[in-house]
């Protein structure tokens, strides 16, 4: 099955954007050649500028100390087992400790690297990292995959409490959704969202077989799917059929 994931608001759309990005950090740190090295660099400054929001650090604690504060009010009562709940607020404690502790924005700390920013200002010209362009950055590319690999884990040694508390509060979001089978007729699905609960995140498993692309939008009060399929040129058309799939609503 193949998930597609809709974000109800930017505090979450940002979120996701963060994961993805620190998702493909990961593996491409991993990776030993110079090319991938070097769109994991290019990678760590597209977080810094999706992190760069003033008020990101702030919105995260907040959220952090909301969850523990909801989760530590299920203390004691039926069917909540306080050895779980402990370990989460504990997971929670930790991500909150790590990210409160970071100075300014998240890679604040790698702005005072100039080699590092002459990189970033040449990275977004296309073919701006030439050897003749920043012959100490080709020279560092040439290095063992070890001392490269070591020095990206450096680098990002800085952004891994922003990775931490994202992983959290991700976590504990597409937790609190129970899956369901639906079915779009004629390719439309809608439903209407009950009034008094906020959802934020909307997740979609589909078969891949079908070859069916959904197109998601939705607010506060109803939610919409509408299935696509891709023809030979790209361009996509409304696919007129009933296809089944699985929904999870996230509040």
């Amino acid at each position: 099955m193949v998930l597609y994931e809709y974000p109800f608001n930017e505090s979450i759309r940002t979120m996701l954007r963060l994961e993805h990005l620190f998702d493909r950090l990961g593996q491409l740190m991993e990776r030993e050649t110079p090319l991938d090295h070097h769109f994991a660099l290019v990678t760590i400054f597209e977080i810094m500028d999706v992190a760069s929001r003033a008020d990101l650090k702030s919105d995260l604690l907040k959220e952090l100390e909301r969850h523990k504060a909801q989760l530590a009010s299920y203390r004691g009562k039926p069917g909540v087992s306080d050895e779980a709940l402990d370990e989460v607020i504990r997971r929670i404690d930790h991500a909150f400790d790590g990210l409160n502790k970071l100075s300014g924005k998240a890679g604040h700390a790698l702005t005072a690297n100039e080699w590092l920013m002459s990189i970033r200002s040449r990275i977004s010209i296309p073919g701006g990292t030439c050897e003749f362009d920043l012959p100490a950055y080709y020279t560092w590319q040439q290095f063992l995959p070890v001392r490269r690999r070591k020095d990206l884990m450096q680098w990002t040694e800085s952004l891994m409490p922003l990775a931490e508390a994202l992983q959290v509060l991700l976590g504990l979001l597409r937790d609190s959704g129970a899956p369901h089978k639906v079915a779009a007729s004629n390719g439309q699905f809608q439903q209407s969202l009950p009034a008094g609960r906020v959802y934020q995140l909307l997740r979609m498993r589909i078969d891949p077989s079908l070859g069916l692309i959904p197109e998601i939008s939705g607010h506060r009060l109803m939610v919409s799917i509408r299935l696509m399929r891709q023809d030979e040129d790209g361009r996509l058309k409304p696919a007129q059929q009933d296809a089944g799939f699985e929904l999870t609503l996230c509040a």
